[in-house]
């Protein structure tokens, strides 16, 4: 059955939910102002380090939230196809990359070579998203082709069920030129990374079990194994005692027997 909303990706949830709150808090609290990063003046000429954490925390605009949220509810499926366990170690175990490696190349090489003209790195987790899309573009599988025709036979545009998918992350990588394509594009060598096991450590380090709640999902899951094998039972008019002798095998049987002869 294909589940809907939320089922079975609580981290997917968690993204979402942050992606919508968080830039709301910052208005609240007036600031937003402290999201985005310039190289100069608050690099160079004020010494705010701090900025290179504090830029993928939220957006600063309605456009890049209601992007960024539909982005990361669409990549739900990928926590599904891995399980929370996996979803969660890939987001942690990639955050130092996805949240250094875009100010680090912007202040020490684009700045240099562009003459000081490409100095604004755009709040909000743009890299994050990216390197969760590029898992989803070699993981999951298009459904179907189709081709869009143009004026000429041998023109046209082949196309498949996931294109329509990639629509809205590429609006965040064109929403603040070229900062934001800056960071897209880290955020994708970052993912493609992970995924060719190129990264430190990177692919085999996970979570504790706790971080995604695992005993509470396999005590769901063991209740819901339970109460399938019980409706199985009663389909095939197996009744419970039947089913409980059953289950204590051939040495219960004969101590039974054993104790009724006695």
């Amino acid at each position: 059955m294909w589940a809907s909303g939320f089922s079975n990706a609580p981290v997917s949830r968690a993204l979402v939910i942050g992606v919508v709150l968080l830039p709301f808090l910052a208005t609240l609290a007036d600031a937003k102002y402290y999201m985005w990063l310039e190289v100069r003046p608050h690099l160079l000429d004020y010494h705010q380090f701090w900025r290179l954490f504090t830029w993928p925390l939220c957006y600063t605009n309605s456009a890049e939230v209601l992007f960024a949220a539909m982005t990361f509810y669409q990549m739900r499926v990928i926590e599904r196809l891995w399980g929370s366990r996996k979803f969660a170690s890939f987001i942690f175990s990639t955050l130092p990359y996805t949240t250094l490696l875009p100010p680090i190349l912007l202040t020490m090489f684009i700045r240099p070579l562009s003459f000081g003209r490409i100095n604004y790195l755009p709040a909000g987790p743009t890299a994050l998203a990216f390197a969760l899309l590029a898992q989803y573009h070699a993981a999951i599988p298009y459904i179907y082709k189709y081709r869009l025709s143009g004026t000429t036979p041998s023109s046209g545009l082949n196309l498949t069920s996931k294109s329509t998918s990639y629509l809205l992350p590429l609006q965040l990588a064109l929403s603040q030129l070229p900062g934001s394509a800056l960071v897209a594009a880290v955020g994708w060598i970052v993912g493609f990374s992970y995924r060719r096991e190129v990264l430190p450590g990177a692919a085999r380090w996970r979570v504790p079990n706790w971080v995604v709640g695992a005993a509470a999902q396999k005590e769901r899951y063991d209740s819901l194994r339970r109460r399938m094998e019980g409706e199985a039972g009663r389909a095939t008019g197996v009744d419970a005692g039947r089913e409980q002798v059953r289950r204590r095998g051939l040495m219960g049987g004969l101590f039974d027997q054993f104790r009724g002869a006695s």
